[in-house]
């Protein structure tokens, strides 16, 4: 299912394997594989895809775009990648507004991603519960429950949670990139 939407978006916008390979730094071989569903991206190989794609990454997990404004606990879209120790809820009703809302769960000793990310636009993260580790760009800040920090997405940032049970936060971007 996942490589039938990529293949779908990438196909909508007229674009080649080749060219998404080469915005993406991804080799064809592997963008077919993932398509074909016979290869499971990284969470930094999804970003590359998605930007270059100029969509959000749930926009490849999401049935479908709802006409509501509530988003139920039990109705919510989930993703886990593979190599990540994080597991995303959507918590906006869908990818067609100005910002979109997540939760995370991040395991403990887990990272958001295996290396630092950036993003379009503008983030805030509220910790629900446990420690955040975070750094952005050369800076690092440790927060804990109820703290918040804001920053430019286009700032390299990186997730990590050092301590010994789970952390929960909530993270608000705008545009919708995640």
């Amino acid at each position: 299912m996942l490589g039938e939407k990529i293949r779908q978006k990438r196909t909508e916008k007229g674009m080649s394997l080749k060219e998404l390979a080469e915005q993406t730094g991804l080799s064809s071989g592997f963008i077919s594989q993932v398509e074909r569903d016979l290869a499971e991206p990284s969470i930094t190989s999804l970003r590359k895809i998605a930007g270059a794609l100029e969509v959000a990454i749930f926009h490849f997990f999401v049935d479908k775009e709802s006409e509501g404004r509530v988003v139920r606990k039990d109705g919510r879209q989930k993703i886990r990648f593979s190599e990540s120790q994080v597991v995303y809820e959507l918590l906006s009703p869908d990818l067609n507004r100005q910002m979109e809302t997540v939760m995370g769960t991040l395991d403990p000793g887990g990272a958001t991603s295996s290396e630092v990310m950036t993003h379009p636009g503008e983030e805030v993260i509220y910790v629900l519960e446990g420690e955040m580790f975070i750094t952005i760009g050369s800076e690092a800040y440790t927060l804990t429950e109820g703290d918040t920090i804001y920053y430019y997405g286009t700032m390299p940032h990186l997730i990590e949670n050092l301590s010994s049970g789970p952390m929960k936060f909530i993270s608000t971007i705008t545009p919708p990139r995640f």
